[in-house]
């Protein structure tokens, strides 16, 4: 018998299947292909442990009365084996199914026999994904887009890893370009101001006007003094480069380590200068899809779907970053083989998508196997107003700002408690308040009480043991039930996440899981009951503690035993 919520659903969507081929064959229903249909635990589970909505999607289709298709399908279905007691139509053509309580008393043994692992599964088959995210310029510090991008492309790519990918987590180093030439230029200018003074030494229009270029300068002339003033502009401008990048990067690297991010790789971009930038254009030219004109080389982006053609090299000979990203791609792709590649941006960078999606068609690699997850804003909330004002820049708070003003486990949580399409509010108050209004500390304390329930029965000599099937069958209780199938939905929730791109339902998952655990705990008692329902009641409390550290755990946030 089967006990997830995960593979109980997989089990009745291929018994529905079977039963639409069954009544095609009796002439019951037209000869073509099922119709889309989902099935899923409703929201009255009164109704049904499970529903499906086949019937209403064979009316669309087959042309067929909705509550006909059901019976039609009712009449071929094969239980045999199942959970499944018995099921019901309903109108206007659900068909629901009751699964029995030794559905429930598995379901809980399972989490119970799985432990840390219990949420894992080979749904991935260990097909290779990277996901590349934050990739924050780096001249400057992280700002709170990379906070958020953070955020959720570290728990994105955990629930991939856990629904059976192979995942690799990679950061892109823009160390080469336009940017780390403006970077220069702000830096040559902070450092001669220190010696020739700002009436002399004019600062670039287009400069970085960060305190960390001033900073960088500084010190710089702290350790050379006036050495590089009279030296060549370009030698003068690697040497200031060539100190500060590298202080950046560390910076950018300690930053999210401190904010539990590791990556696997960091790629630098100049690695991709210039021979594999000139291998993708030479097999962008091969293909048929770059010409000349005003003196520099095209690529005919228009015929992938753009709006217009894009620019590969420069009349005056440098590649584009458009030229560079190409490359990339194709690195991820081609050289390093992934399978798929999934990349979290800004929303800002919306038309950029398709560009690249066609580029990866025209090298012939297939723009399907990109993804692309766009994520909007978040506006930061103080004391009910916007939030603006950085400790360090005096213009936007950055990452290290915010996580020097709230804890990294309410930063985390909160950014992934909507979907990276919407817009939100991050109320810095709220993150800090250590009530149940904060959402993640709501969750964590659903933990540390199981946790104290479990350590002040065991100072009375009350421990958890080993429960038999007969004494998990007595959680009958609604509050019981409601709760075992809400933890049987741990797997599901995490694949639903990694295939959606969504780790928001996680979130959401997790906080309803300590909703049913505290509704439960409050009707139900433990101590007190005859030993067998009170030993079944404390296989629960350890059931609901091993889902909500593991989904924690996932998102990397602290599970606490006491608060």
């Amino acid at each position: 018998m089967i006990s997830t919520a995960f593979e109980s659903k997989k089990q009745l969507e291929d018994i529905i299947g079977a039963a639409f081929a069954a009544a095609a064959r009796a002439g019951e229903l037209p000869q073509t292909p099922p119709p889309d249909f989902t099935v899923r635990v409703p929201a009255d589970t009164a109704r049904g442990d499970f529903a499906t909505n086949a019937a209403m999607a064979a009316a669309k289709t087959m042309r067929v009365p909705p509550m006909k298709a059901a019976e039609i399908l009712a009449r071929h279905f094969d239980l045999s084996g199942t959970a499944v007691e018995r099921f019901e139509i309903a109108a206007p053509g659900f068909i629901n199914f009751f699964v029995s309580q030794d559905w429930f008393c598995q379901s809980v043994g399972e989490i119970l026999e799985k432990g840390t692992s219990y949420g894992r599964s080979d749904y991935g088959a260990g097909r290779k994904v990277m996901v590349e995210f934050v990739s924050a310029n780096p001249t400057g510090p992280m700002h709170m887009g990379n906070a958020r991008g953070g955020a959720i492309g570290d728990c994105l790519a955990a629930a991939l890893d856990w629904s059976g990918h192979d995942v690799t987590r990679e950061f892109y180093l823009n160390d080469a370009g336009n940017q780390i030439e403006k970077f220069a230029s702000s830096l040559e200018a902070r450092y001669l101001q220190i010696f020739l003074g700002e009436e002399i030494v004019p600062f670039p229009e287009d400069g970085y006007q960060g305190e960390d270029i001033k900073d960088h300068a500084e010190r710089f002339a702290e350790l050379y003094g006036d050495k590089f003033v009279g030296t060549d502009p370009a030698l003068r401008r690697q040497a200031l480069v060539d100190y500060a990048l590298p202080l950046n990067i560390e910076a950018l690297r300690t930053t999210l380590e401190r904010y539990r991010i590791r990556y696997d790789v960091w790629f630098k971009e100049s690695s991709l200068h210039p021979d594999a930038i000139n291998e993708v254009i030479d097999l962008l030219t091969r293909r048929g899809y770059t010409y000349e004109a005003d003196g520099a080389l095209w690529y005919r982006a228009t015929e992938f779907g753009a709006e217009k053609d894009d620019v590969l090299v420069r009349a005056n000979g440098i590649s584009t970053y458009f030229a560079a990203d190409i490359a990339y791609h194709y690195n991820k792709f081609v050289v390093r083989g992934f399978d798929k590649v999934i990349n979290v941006w800004g929303a800002d960078h919306h038309g950029h998508v398709a560009r690249l999606q066609g580029a990866m068609d025209a090298l012939g690699v297939g723009g399907f196997k990109l993804d692309v997850v766009l994520m909007q804003m978040v506006r930061l909330m103080k004391d009910g107003q916007p939030y603006r004002m950085s400790k360090r820049s005096g213009k936007a708070i950055t990452l290290e700002d915010l996580i020097e003003e709230i804890p990294i486990d309410a930063a985390r949580f909160y950014f992934n408690m909507r979907e990276p399409g919407s817009t939100f509010d991050f109320d810095l108050d709220l993150a800090i308040d250590e009530t149940s209004k904060n959402p993640v500390y709501y969750v964590q304390y659903a933990h540390a009480r199981i946790c104290s329930i479990l350590k002040n029965l065991g100072a009375e000599g009350i421990t958890p043991r080993a429960v038999t099937r007969e004494e998990l069958a007595l959680l009958t209780a609604p509050e019981e039930r409601e709760l075992i199938r809400q933890l049987g939905q741990l797997p599901e929730e995490i694949i639903t996440a990694a295939r959606q791109y969504d780790p928001a339902r996680l979130t959401h998952y997790v906080s309803e899981v300590a909703t049913l655990f505290h509704k439960f705990y409050n009707v139900c008692r433990v101590k007190g009951e005859p030993e067998p329902l009170m030993q079944a009641r404390l296989a629960l409390c350890v059931a609901a503690r091993t889902v909500i550290a593991n989904t924690l755990q996932l998102l990397k946030i602290t599970a606490p035993e006491v608060m």
